[in-house]
């Protein structure tokens, strides 16, 4: 047996090993529970890889399939020391290997957060050695062993939840059996492995860029998510009869991404952070929400949780005037918004997608300009917002053709077009300040103190202009476009800027360590938004959440009601004509938004719980719970034309509960269990939210959790 090495930290259990014949460094235990040495065979730690790295012309020295086992020159690294510090965000360990034969200095970081059980995972590059090297492959976190305490073969005993995400569809999970997804123990190790990527600027069009797998007999798991707004890749499998995971961001075989290292020079990777949990997927959510706060840029938006009026989402709809504008910023007021944001064609004197680009005012629409309009917002007590689109240029758009081709994604020798429109590479400085021209051109001169930032292409592998790859050429642009974002808020601090991309096409927490609010959906119909809504917090803090409520002009109070819980319990998106609704409905509009302010400055402290599971399309009856201290919201959804009892159980023990919202609306709940249960009643198709208060021991409890 070789060098063993044990760290403690935050209630994270890590145990490395130096392997006495190879000299590398293995990663045998991750975990919030201690190590025990018996769970590990000894031939099986060769393969219990703390990184892998793959080199162009170097062997991949496994029989792998597409799988990341085996890398070369990974396989030959020899372990040079462990460097063990603190800096300002807490402790960062460092495992420093190094490869003979190609000369390439391999660090593997973890940085840990505060007393947080949550670290963050990147991989560093060197090429100390005299001749180029070209990487191809780089992990930022692997793990093996993942069931070793089962007694069950891995097959049996891990299950995957995959976190599906598209457009009307978002932060949709599901928990699997890894045979349901062809998965099995076949042998010792198989060429099957489970992989999940994508490609492009669209990052989660299709998957959100995170997921976790646990052990199912021992309650263990590990929660992770890949921190980057481009191209990346994880994938689950097996090797020596051990079960692993593999995080990363982009690669050469999913991403077309590879780069070369000249003599002197580094890679880092993207990192991912990585929460491990012995309690399962509601513990380990809990320290992830704690985690993206601790993160976060430091803005007050997030901590006012100010209410946001959008004309769009069953409103104008892209049709903005200001004869349109002036009784909807009345209407707005009047509810209780505290933002109202013109949305999109406020440029544009016809037809517009493909002719967006230089982000001036419509003189059809707005005779006058902007400046009246958002002046008058200001005076009705709003901070007033506009929508941009400012990482793309429409192929019609009047300044396209002056521009260079440096100024936007290239590949082939021609420039990339997607949906009508090209994509503006952001490590070009000229690029960049164009970008910054037209922000301040709308904070100063406009007076907008909201920016709804949107993205509605995807521009694919990247581009090669000025790039080792296409890959590469993204993954500059990306790295580019965030340090270009935290430049703008440097210079506007109070400048609320939220990321959208139609909708949650580009939910990752790189965007998200930055954006005070995030756009959940595109979904139109209430019904379905619903189980997006109470399903977001998952993977975005409550108080990032932007989710719509859009009562259409003829909706009963019901229908209004129900709105209003899809959005009280993050942040209120609020929409819909309101200046035309019935009266009864505008009041209980009115209501969900008094209501929201009541309680809405701690929901930067609350995290997520879901007493019927996580809820997912289709689904009819579902639930959602937001604690912190002393008190909890419960938030009930009924979506079908039924009525159904429930009987809820709860994480803690409650003295009271009542219904918070509608008050004007019938409903009725009762504690049972001696206050860990909580039955409640719904007609169909209603929502409802209710309080919770907890017995002081449950109360003090909390607080020392925390």
């Amino acid at each position: 047996m070789g060098r063993q090495i044990a760290i403690e930290e935050n209630g994270v259990f890590l145990v490395l090993e130096i392997l006495e014949q190879s000299g590398s460094a293995v990663l045998l235990h991750c975990q919030r529970a201690p190590f025990r040495p018996d769970e590990i065979r000894e031939n099986q730690k060769d393969w219990y890889r703390l990184v892998e790295v793959q080199a162009a012309g170097e062997d991949q020295d496994d029989h792998h399939g597409s799988k990341y086992t085996g890398t070369l020159p990974g396989r030959r690294l020899v372990f040079q020391e462990l460097r063990d510090e603190r800096n300002a965000r807490g402790r960062l360990l460092t495992v420093v290997q190094r490869d003979a034969q190609t000369g390439l200095l391999v660090e593997s970081c973890m940085q840990f957060m505060g007393e947080l059980p949550v670290f963050e995972s990147w991989t560093r590059v060197t090429n100390e050695g005299q001749e180029p090297q070209t990487l191809t492959y780089v992990s930022s976190f692997a793990l093996s062993g993942l069931t070793k305490s089962a007694l069950a073969p891995w097959d049996q005993a891990a299950r995957l939840w995959v976190p599906s995400n598209t457009w009307y569809g978002e932060f949709q999970w599901n928990r699997y059996r890894l045979p349901e997804l062809g998965l099995s123990r076949v042998a010792a190790y198989s060429t099957k492995r489970l992989s999940f990527s994508a490609t492009g600027t669209w990052n989660s069009h299709e998957f959100l860029p995170m997921g976790y797998i646990e052990n199912a007999e021992s309650g263990e798991g590990w929660y992770f998510s890949i921190v980057h707004n481009g191209s990346w890749q994880w994938e689950v499998s097996d090797t020596k009869d051990a079960l692993y995971l593999r995080l990363s961001g982009p690669t050469e075989n999913e991403n077309h991404w590879c780069r070369t290292l000249a003599s002197g020079e580094s890679f880092e990777s993207v990192h991912a952070a990585v929460a491990p949990t012995a309690l399962g997927f509601e513990d380990a959510a809990a320290e992830i929400t704690r985690y993206r706060r601790a993160v976060r840029r430091k803005n007050e938006d997030n901590e006012k949780l100010l209410v946001i009026f959008n004309d769009f989402m069953n409103c104008l709809g892209g049709d903005p005037t200001a004869e349109k504008e002036y009784p909807l910023i009345d209407a707005a007021a009047a509810a209780g918004c505290e933002y109202f944001t013109i949305d999109a064609g406020w440029y544009a004197n016809g037809s517009w997608w493909s002719r967006v680009g230089e982000w001036e005012p419509s003189a059809a629409r707005f005779p006058d300009g902007l400046a009246p309009v958002l002046a008058y917002i200001r005076e009705k007590g709003m901070i007033p917002g506009l929508w941009l689109e400012l990482e793309v240029m429409g192929i019609h758009c009047p300044i396209a053709a002056e521009k260079p081709d440096s100024w936007f994604f290239c590949r082939h020798g021609r420039r990339v077009i997607d949906h009508g429109r090209y994509q503006l590479d952001y490590r070009n400085p000229e690029v960049r300040a164009f970008a910054d021209s037209v922000i301040r051109r709308l904070v100063e001169e406009y007076g907008a103190g909201y920016i709804k930032m949107d993205y509605n292409i995807n521009a694919g592998i990247g581009t090669e202009v000025s790039a080792d790859s296409a890959g590469d050429g993204l993954l500059g642009h990306n790295r580019a476009y965030l340090d270009w974002l935290d430049s703008v808020f440097c210079r506007y601090p109070n400048l609320i800027i939220e990321n959208c991309g139609s909708g949650g096409m580009r939910i990752n927490d790189a965007l998200l360590s930055r954006h005070s609010i995030q756009s959940s959906s595109d979904q139109t119909e209430y019904l379905r938004y619903a189980a997006i809504a109470a399903a977001a917090p998952s993977a975005v803090t409550p108080e990032q959440n932007a989710v719509w409520s859009y009562p259409m002009r003829d909706a009963d109070p019901e229908v209004a009601a129900f709105n209003m819980v899809n959005a009280m319990m993050m942040r209120i998106h609020q929409s819909g004509h309101l200046a035309a609704l019935r009266p009864e409905s505008l009041a209980l509009v009115k209501e969900g938004i008094a209501c929201y302010k009541t309680y809405r400055e701690h929901l930067a402290e609350a995290v997520p719980f879901w007493p019927l599971g996580l809820p997912r399309e289709g689904q009819s009856v579902f639930a959602l719970g937001l604690s912190w201290k002393g008190r909890t919201l419960l938030a009930v959804w009924n979506c079908g034309g039924d009525r159904v009892s429930l009987s809820l159980p709860l994480r803690r023990t409650y003295a009271d509960a009542a219904r918070l919202y509608p008050v004007s609306l019938p409903g009725v709940c009762r504690l049972q269990d001696a206050g860990n249960r909580l039955s409640v009643a719904l007609e169909g198709r209603t929502a409802r939210i209710f309080a919770l208060t907890e017995t002081d021991n449950e109360s003090e409890e909390a607080s020392r959790e925390k």
